[in-house]
């Protein structure tokens, strides 16, 4: 018997790097650190091969367009909102776009909220 084992797709492996990465900022601004680099692999968005029953339309572009935005503005020192709303959109930004597509991870990424 041969098994058809799961490839991720490089969007997913990225989709899952940004999940981490977001999990140790939270944690860093409950600690009272105001993290500093926006990781430039995130860009990475743009040209990440999706999996195969999916393709980059416009609704996938604008959104990813806005994350970038988002999730620089949590890196921004000289920001007029407070860390935890800067970094609060990012994340309810990723729940927006996943309402559109692949919806699935939508309970995960709740978790990485600050409430």
């Amino acid at each position: 018997m041969v098994y058809d084992m799961y490839k991720p797709s490089e969007m997913s492996i990225l989709m899952n790097d940004m999940y981490a990465y977001n999990l140790k900022i939270k944690q860093a601004i409950l600690e009272g650190e105001t993290p500093t680099e926006f990781p430039s692999n995130f860009l990475n968005i743009y040209t990440a091969e999706l999996s195969e029953f999916k393709s980059r339309n416009e609704v996938f572009q604008g959104f990813s367009t806005l994350f970038i935005e988002t999730q620089k503005e949590v890196f921004n020192p000289n920001a007029t909102l407070s860390i935890t709303e800067r970094y609060n959109n990012s994340i309810n930004l990723c729940i927006s776009c996943h309402t559109k597509e692949c919806t699935g991870p939508i309970p995960k990424i709740k978790k990485l909220l600050i409430k």
